[in-house]
């Protein structure tokens, strides 16, 4: 029985969402059905944390999805990552910082008066030099976690999941192919 460990961006994203539904709402209601038909060949996990950030796009689905994921946080005090996993972290987040260091430094040195555009371009490279590809909430952090922990499946278009699950051998799926795979099972 294969497990599948369910990031929000399955629902939210809407890329990933249009194979279940238009909304995340729909999206959770379409996954559901879709699901209830695979029980027999599937399983589905969800932390605690991912599913308390879900209710807040899908509140009514949420409930519903209850029905068919179950809700597990992973054993942090069980799990072991390799220390060089810790260590290319730890060197990426001070890349980062550098990074956006230089952004703001570009910022305040820019002289241009319109103050909204400035701040929305800051906002726009801050993002993108601190948190894509990167591993940047416990949300995320826990969904690998887990996978780690189960030998599962991560279902995730978050490219920062994708990275740090090919460093530690966790499989993943890209949540825009999932309705396929679940056909397919």
């Amino acid at each position: 029985m294969e497990q599948f460990i369910l990031d929000t961006s399955l629902f939210v994203n809407p890329a990933c969402r249009k194979q279940f539904g238009k909304t995340p709402e729909t999206a959770v209601t379409g996954f559901i059905k879709k699901a209830k038909t695979k029980k027999s060949k599937a399983e589905f996990y969800m932390p605690p944390l991912v599913f308390k950030e879900l209710s807040h796009f899908a509140e009514k689905g949420a409930s519903k999805l209850s029905t068919i994921v179950r809700k597990r946080a992973p054993n942090l005090y069980g799990i072991y990552i390799p220390a060089p996993i810790l260590y290319s972290f730890i060197e990426d987040v001070r890349h980062r910082i550098n990074k956006g260091l230089r952004v703001a430094e570009e910022f305040a040195q820019d002289n241009q008066p319109d103050n909204k555009i400035k701040l929305n371009k800051l906002r726009a490279k801050y993002r993108e030099a601190m948190r894509k590809g990167m591993v940047d909430s416990r949300e995320d952090l826990e969904i690998i976690l887990l996978a780690y922990e189960l030998g599962a499946i991560i279902v995730t278009s978050d490219e920062g999941m994708i990275e740090m699950a090919n460093k530690i051998g966790v499989q993943w799926i890209e949540a825009e192919r999932f309705g396929a795979l679940l056909n397919a099972l």
